[in-house]
């Protein structure tokens, strides 16, 4: 059986989100609220572009591309599609499926095109009423992959009309209610405004209906406490990291009790010595630490957390606790990643710092056809230099294009975050 999905809505209004379609005074960054619900237990997100213009709707598109850049959940596009084309964007833009409304004339034969186009599991309908569903019983379950049901009055009898699986739009939180319904085969999760809410706890209500028997997408535990070995005072050390750059964050301890709150919350919930009490690391500073991973020692006595951390780790205000260097020894730096962001910051530098006699401000001073020419000519070169048997030369005309490349990434303000994220999600 497929987990059920909980999922949250952003309502996107000039490339903001705003907290509902009729409420667009209250704005806020796409890409934060996205991260939030990242981080939150949120199985997927509903973007609905609210746009009512051209202009605008590429500027939502642009902002759909942003959220499926640098998050991890998955996403359906909405909103504001009147033809193919829109559809097509949607995709392009990284969500995995689009939400055609049902009370549209036109969607039904949208649906059909868009459907042979790009495949019916990439298709959803929305629906308020299920006139829709008998207009379109003899292709609908071949041409789609989910219902959004948005009245829950429709729920009654709505599976002797159709066997399609549908998500259901909830008003109000009711935990009973939420329960029951999800008992139901044929619903595949639920979304509502209440999900919507950043300070709804999505995990804890995942937690509690894996309770009762309803398959969630939730942590499950490998390893029991009894397989682990605490020190003498019942406590296992455990060191935090960044999960995206691998930087060592802080040392904490955890006991039996903050191990399974951490599981059962997805935040990183330690043991303090000093105060003899669990904490949940940025309970008081907003700095809260979601777990992607936890991956115990060769000997079980240590843990190793992989996190998203949100503002800094170290109370004093630095992003990690380790910045008191000790001794250093000089190296040569061989990590792919770090050595592009570290010949990134250098030339990102010079545009800020021009450097008199540096020939990368002489690129930047030239301006970009200068900056395009030169990449045109590296790319060049590395032809040229490939026909050979040798690969040495190859070598050095790569790094030649890849450090042109980058003067162009800086001038046009990409980074190496923006291209890893575009690769990641190819």
């Amino acid at each position: 059986m497929e987990h059920k999905n909980i999922v949250a809505t952003i309502y996107i209004k000039d490339g903001m989100a705003v907290k509902s379609p009729t409420e667009l005074d209250d704005k806020s960054d796409v890409l934060e609220l996205a991260s939030v619900y990242d981080d939150s237990g949120i199985d997927k997100i509903i973007c609905y572009d609210l746009s009512t213009d051209d202009e605008e709707h590429e500027k939502n598109i642009l902002a759909i591309r942003e959220i499926n850049r640098n998050i991890q959940v998955k996403t359906a596009g909405g909103g504001n599609i009147k033809r193919l084309e829109d559809v097509k964007k949607l995709l392009y833009a990284g969500c995995v499926e689009v939400i055609l409304n049902g009370s549209k004339p036109e969607t039904i034969d949208l649906i059909k095109e868009a459907s042979a186009r790009f495949g019916a599991e990439k298709m959803l309908v929305s629906l308020a009423t299920v006139d829709f569903l008998f207009k379109t019983k003899d292709f609908l379950a071949d041409n789609v992959h989910e219902l959004l049901i948005m009245d829950t009055s429709l729920l009654e009898g709505l599976e002797n009309i159709t066997n399609i699986p549908y998500i259901v739009q909830v008003d109000e939180y009711d935990f009973d209610y939420i329960l029951g319904i999800l008992k139901s085969e044929q619903i595949r999760g639920i979304s509502g405004q209440f999900l919507n809410n950043t300070a709804f706890d999505a995990m804890r209500m995942k937690s509690e209906l894996s309770d009762q028997g309803i398959k969630m997408d939730n942590f499950e535990a490998k390893l029991e406490w009894s397989d682990l070995k605490p020190n003498s005072d019942g406590l296992i050390p455990t060191v935090v990291q960044d999960f995206q750059t691998g930087e060592v964050l802080m040392v904490a301890y955890m006991n039996e009790e903050s191990l399974n709150a951490t599981i059962r919350t997805g935040k990183m919930t330690y043991f303090s010595r000093s105060r003899q009490s669990l904490w949940v690391k940025g309970e008081t500073s907003g700095h809260f630490q979601y777990v992607k991973s936890l991956t115990a020692d060769c000997d079980f006595d240590t843990i190793l957390a992989k996190v998203s951390q949100v503002g800094v780790a170290c109370h004093t205000g630095a992003p990690s606790c380790f910045f008191n260097e000790i001794v250093k020894k000089e190296y040569i730096e061989r990590n792919p990643l770090k050595v592009f962001e570290d010949v990134y910051a250098v030339i990102e530098d010079r545009k800020k710092n021009p450097k008199e006699g540096s020939y990368t401000n002489y690129l930047f001073d030239k301006g970009i056809d200068k900056i395009l020419k030169k990449v045109g000519e590296e790319a060049t070169e590395i032809v040229i230099a490939a026909k050979n048997p040798e690969s040495e030369e190859t070598k050095y005309e790569i790094s030649d294009f890849l450090y042109h490349m980058m003067v162009l990434m800086v001038e046009k303000g990409v980074t190496w975050e923006d291209v890893t994220s575009e690769l990641a999600q190819r």
